[in-house]
């Protein structure tokens, strides 16, 4: 059973020898690579291990057990154990998002509800700023579009993850947070009670590693500046700092006006259009390769809603994998694990489906 390990056994080798050669991390994109495909290997090595000494043990105790009574009686827990290690093993050999130990670029902009999405948008905004804390991740505001009253319009936001374990990465998570969150509560401007329904949009790239990963020929790129604006379009810069890149081969269009500095927001804005031109790219070579599959859950239709906040009755529901929780106070809080984790799930069954038995 399992013998497709064995192949990755000799490639785990060969990676601690290479991990063990300082040339390797005169490189650091080459050096980012190995290790994060070393770190992916350890935890199915270890997984491997784990079942392989169970699957001995039991075939020991079998061949014991006409002449030992209590070798016997290990047998039932050993064959249970012996499902739960070999589940996780098939579990961790479903071939990875080769992006998913990225860190990401996230964009929350307000939507349908006026005023009441901005404010809500402002919520997700925090909700996502305690997950990523709790996670021991690192946040940075790139763009901000603040509402005037205290809401968000548009905010562009980087999340730096802390392992080169792909499983724990920043992408792994965040991925599936793409799409249409629906609201539904009596907002701050309500005088008669009345519960209103609003929504607010969520946008996830993998960030580029290295700027060369991504090529943006000058040609290909329309470059505007202008005077930057602040709430109700007052100026507040007497500068042209703010600006605007256009991609012209794919249309993408990056506004930045946050920095004072011209060179600032242009270093800002290739930030973000790298990582938008990567997801584009990663979207095109999925539905050639037909792995957009139905079942799947991370969608590239970015109108889909995906999952609704309902507040009055405190409830938390995704719509894609039938999760629902009566702890919205929390997830606002930025206990979102297991909604998270319910995606993952969902995704990891549909690609088990796909691949058959790998042993």
């Amino acid at each position: 059973m399992f013998e497709s390990v064995l192949t990755l056994l000799a490639e785990h080798d060969d990676l601690q020898s290479q991990l063990a050669d300082p040339e390797l991390h005169s490189n650091p994109a080459r050096s980012k690579k190995v290790n994060r495909r070393y770190a992916e290997l350890s935890r199915i090595i270890a997984a491997y291990h784990e079942w392989k000494a169970v699957d001995d043990n039991l075939e020991a105790a079998r061949e014991l057990a006409d002449e030992d009574a209590a070798f016997a009686d290990e047998i039932p827990d050993l064959a249970e154990q012996l499902e739960v290690t070999a589940e996780k093993l098939r579990r961790l050999l479903i071939p990875r998002d080769e992006l998913d130990a990225r860190d990401v670029i996230m964009e929350i902009k307000m939507g349908e509800g006026g005023a009441e999405s901005a404010l809500f948008a402002a919520d997700l905004l925090r909700m996502y700023l305690h997950y990523a804390e709790s996670n021991r991740w690192k946040t940075e505001i790139i763009e901000q579009t603040s509402s005037d009253l205290g809401g968000i319009k548009d905010i562009q936001l980087a999340i730096k993850g802390n392992s080169s374990d792909p499983a724990e990465g920043v992408w792994a998570h965040l991925k599936y947070e793409g799409g249409v969150h629906r609201v539904q509560r009596v907002p701050a401007t309500e005088s008669q009670g009345r519960i209103h329904t609003s929504a607010a949009g969520v946008l996830v790239f993998p960030e580029v590693d290295e700027p060369e990963e991504v090529e943006l020929h000058p040609n290909d790129l329309k470059i505007d500046v202008y005077r930057s604006s602040g709430p109700g379009g007052q100026s507040v810069n007497t500068t042209d700092s703010a600006v605007r890149i256009t991609h012209l081969p794919t249309g993408i269009v990056v506004a930045m006006q946050n920095e004072k500095s011209q060179l600032q927001n242009k270093e800002a804005g290739m930030r973000v259009l790298r990582a938008r031109v990567l997801a584009r790219q990663q979207e095109e070579i999925d539905a050639a390769a037909s792995l957009v599959r139905k079942g799947q859950i991370r969608t590239m239709d970015r109108s889909e809603r995906i999952r609704t906040y309902n507040f009055p009755e405190n409830r938390i529901a995704d719509h894609r994998t039938g999760y629902k929780a009566y702890n919205l106070d929390a997830v606002m809080n930025g206990a979102l694990g297991p909604v998270i984790d319910s995606c993952i799930h969902a995704d990891e069954e549909t690609r088990l489906a796909e691949l058959g038995d790998p042993e």
